[in-house]
């Protein structure tokens, strides 16, 4: 498997690989639609590439990142993200308040997935 960073190795513990997991077509479809059903939203995929590689991000720095995104749009992705397991959060308890976020090893899991689609997408031929 190519990776695009070092600290891609495994799925986490916790996450079972479903490599042994026998889909038919209409359970593989279902399976698929909801791992895509995580990354859907305007912003999710430019968030996940802005922490990438184990970068730690405050939000004032994914603003800065992203620079189209509203403040609301950002926070309800990053909750998104926080809620499905893929995003971390942490409050630093301090005057002005700070909130970095990360990817858990479920989500930094994902940077050879997307990694294949790119290539997969990259081999596109455009008939006509």
């Amino acid at each position: 498997m190519t990776r695009t960073h070092e600290d891609v190795s495994r799925l986490p513990e916790g996450k079972p690989a479903d490599e042994g997991q026998a889909y038919t077509r209409e359970t593989g479809a279902v399976a698929v639609a909801q791992a895509l059903e995580l990354l859907g939203g305007r912003w999710k995929l430019e968030i996940l590439f802005q922490l990438f590689g184990g970068r730690v991000r405050r939000f004032s720095d994914l603003e800065r990142a992203i620079p189209a995104v509203s403040q609301k749009m950002l926070a309800q992705q990053l909750r998104q993200l926080e809620r499905d397991g893929l995003v971390h959060r942490v409050v630093h308890p301090q005057v002005p308040p700070r909130v970095d976020y990360a990817l858990t090893e479920w989500g930094q899991a994902l940077c050879p997935v997307l990694d294949a689609l790119l290539r997969w997408q990259a081999g596109r031929k455009v008939e006509r």
